[in-house]
Formats: C-alpha cells, sequence, structure tokens
C-alpha cells in the first residue's frame, strides 16, 4: 500500500525526486570544474549514479542543468556576502571586509564554485549570456549596498551602477587569474585588494 501510494520507506516520490536532483546538481559540479573531464549528460549521470531517466525527471537537457547550478552558485554567493556584512555591524568598512571575506572564504572552502560559475561557464556558449546577467545582478546589489553602507556622498546612481560594473568585473578577473594559479596571492591579501578597491570605487 506504501508503495501504491508513492511513499517508499517513509520517503515520498516527490522527496525522493528532490533528492535526485540534488545529486545530479552535485555531480554536475564536480565534473564540470574537473579539467580533465568533458562535461556530458552522461558523465553527469555516472558521477551521480543515477540513469539519463532520472536526469530528465528534473532537467531539459544539460544546459538547463549547467544554468540552475550557476543560479545556485551567484545565490548562495549573494546570501553569503550579505550574511556575513549583517553580522559585522554598523561600521561600513568593516561591513565591507567581511562581505568580500564571505566571498573569498565561500572559494576557499570549494574552489570548484568559482571555477564552474566565472571560469569554466565562458566557454559555453549557451552560458555566457546568463554569466553576463549573473555578474551585472551582483554589481548591481554592489551598488545597492555601497550606497546603504557608505552613503551617496554626492555620487548618483549612475556612478554607483558604474562602481559596481568596474568592481563586480575586476573581481572576475581577480578571481580567475586566483583559481587558474596565474596569479599567486594568499586569501587575506585577495580580501585586502578587493576590499581597498570597492571602498576606492565609493568615496
Amino acid at each position: 500500500m506504501a508503495v501504491q501510494s508513492g511513499v517508499y520507506r517513509g520517503v515520498s516520490a516527490r522527496e525522493r525526486a528532490a533528492a535526485r536532483r540534488l545529486r545530479l546538481l552535485e555531480a554536475a559540479l564536480a565534473v564540470w570544474a574537473d579539467p580533465d573531464t568533458r562535461t556530458t549528460m552522461t558523465a553527469v549521470c555516472a558521477e551521480a549514479g543515477l540513469s539519463e531517466r532520472y536526469f530528465y525527471e528534473s532537467f531539459s537537457g544539460l544546459d538547463a542543468l549547467q544554468e540552475e547550478l550557476m543560479n545556485e552558485i551567484a545565490a548562495e554567493i549573494e546570501e553569503t556576502s550579505r550574511s556575513a556584512a549583517d553580522r559585522a555591524g554598523d561600521d561600513p568598512e568593516a561591513r565591507v571586509r567581511a562581505s568580500v571575506g564571505a566571498f573569498v572564504g565561500l572559494l576557499l572552502d570549494d574552489p570548484r564554485k568559482g571555477r564552474v560559475a566565472i571560469v569554466e561557464s565562458v566557454a559555453v556558449p549557451k552560458l555566457r549570456q546568463r554569466r553576463t546577467e549573473l555578474l551585472r545582478h551582483l554589481a548591481h546589489q554592489s551598488a545597492i549596498e555601497a550606497r546603504e553602507w557608505l552613503g551617496a556622498r554626492g555620487r548618483s546612481e549612475t556612478e554607483d551602477e558604474t562602481a559596481g560594473l568596474l568592481f563586480i568585473g575586476g573581481m572576475a578577473e581577480l578571481v580567475t587569474a586566483w583559481l587558474d594559479g596565474t596569479l599567486r596571492a594568499s586569501a587575506s591579501e585577495i580580501v585586502d585588494a578587493a576590499s581597498r578597491a570597492l571602498l576606492g570605487l565609493y568615496r
């Protein structure tokens, strides 16, 4: 009776589908970030231990899976950085440093996230537009937060948006160089440089 009602060992069909979806996202992160592995649906399914039938249960294709993974990483970056700033108190410089530090810490904890969202996504034509949209969204959020934390100080909203684009674009290049080993710098050096850059753009 339990199986007929969609419940198996206390887990509903919806819960099982959600768990399989999560496994596919985790597998996509592992495969896509591995330079020695070609990112294909077959490779992702093998990593997840699931058949293609279950792949199509959650995603229409590989591009859809990769885009969803990018969206989740971008949301995590935004939430992690914002939460760290809120915990830092009211001092504007402390908030900036905490926000940047949380982002760098996220990449240290799992460098694959920065690699797939910022580096590898450039090589996938169907994802380049989404990458651009996500970076511009983060730039817009940076502009909003800078005005909130540091005050307008006579700047126009256009000036804030311009500074946000400069900062996020620079951070994308900085992270790319850091992750591929071109830039040899410690995490604290990255945080220091990025924090100074952000504060300098809005002063």
